[in-house]
């Protein structure tokens, strides 16, 4: 019985995701001709993202503690469409609530230990009105291959923070791939300088499992495609339903028995500004994210952290 529920968790979670996807129809699907036009016509940017719990300047560091992403894009656009492949490279890093913790001090419900290194490839399709269609593929691997304790103690040392205690404890390895979707029908405007969006999402594979909603609201001079210039308040909430997470679970091939089990439904708040000039563009804006662990309250495990984007278009 405790093998068939894990079954029909993943079960579910592939349903959805490939109900995103057939929303997609033929047009998301990627072709070496079309990727070889936008090459060649298209716009190259370059993106960084900073996903980091110490940009708060608080005390407390654990979690999602870090999340750092570069990746580079090539855009083909006109005046009703933006058609974009692309490439990014990351680091995801989790540790227990409190990395000053040492090993025999982490609670058998406190987040383990577990690095994600991965890179991935990527095809978003924009429409002025702003209905997206996007889909991508994730590889990587969890576990000790993916340097998180080297990455995050040579930061803290640089950084003259407090060294992390517990990586000894981190999941074991496992090789994992990520297939993600997403899906947007398009933009109220509720005022020339005001509209909304909802947008479905999905991620299939061994590391992470789910499907969410989410809403954006923006405020402010908005672009009706990515690659146009911009400066806007943003606010945006969503939904997740959880089928697995391999940062809690461990990878879901090698049978690595773990106490921690993610919730099944995650909420998630974010606020934030964004200014994207012809060349230039940064965003930043604070992310809270409701409580992942099952045996752990809300008040003990609910995460806050910052984002940070840079964006340099050729």
């Amino acid at each position: 019985m405790n093998q068939i529920k894990p079954v029909l968790k993943f079960s579910a979670a592939l349903a959805a995701v490939f109900f995103t996807a057939s929303a997609f129809g033929q047009e998301v699907l990627p072709s070496w001709d079309e990727f070889a036009q936008v090459r060649q016509a298209g716009k190259i940017t370059w993106l960084v993202d900073i996903d980091n719990d110490s940009l708060l300047l608080k005390k407390e560091d654990g979690f999602y503690t870090a999340g750092n992403r570069i990746g580079q894009s090539f855009t083909k656009t006109n005046a009703k469409q933006a058609l974009t492949y692309g490439w990014r490279l990351g680091q995801e890093l989790y540790t227990a609530s409190d990395i000053k913790l040492t090993p025999n001090q982490i609670s058998r419900n406190d987040h383990p230990y577990a690095g994600w290194l991965y890179a991935g490839l990527y095809r978003e399709k924009s429409e002025a009105d702003g209905q997206s269609q996007r889909l991508g593929l994730d590889i990587g691997c969890l576990g000790p291959c993916a340097g998180g304790e080297w990455t995050q103690t040579h930061l803290h040392r640089l950084l003259k923070q407090p060294l992390p205690q517990g990586w000894s404890t981190q999941l074991r390895n496992e090789w994992g791939a990520v297939l993600s979707g997403e899906y947007s029908p398009g933009r109220a405007v509720v005022m020339p300088y005001i509209d909304i969006a909802p947008r479905i999402k999905g991620r299939l594979g061994n590391i992470f499992t789910d499907a969410s909603a989410e809403l954006m609201i923006r405020a402010g001079r908005l672009n009706a495609l990515p690659e146009q210039a911009a400066s806007y308040g943003f606010l945006r909430t969503e939904l997740k339903a959880v089928a697995y997470n391999a940062s809690m679970q461990g990878g879901y091939f090698n049978n690595q028995a773990t106490t921690v089990k993610p919730k099944s439904m995650v909420g998630e708040f974010e606020i934030g500004y964004l200014w994207r000039g012809e060349n230039y563009g940064a965003s930043a804006s604070f992310i809270r994210r409701s409580n992942e662990i099952r045996e752990l309250s809300n008040g003990q495990g609910a995460q806050n952290f910052a984002r940070l984007q840079f964006i340099y278009a050729m």
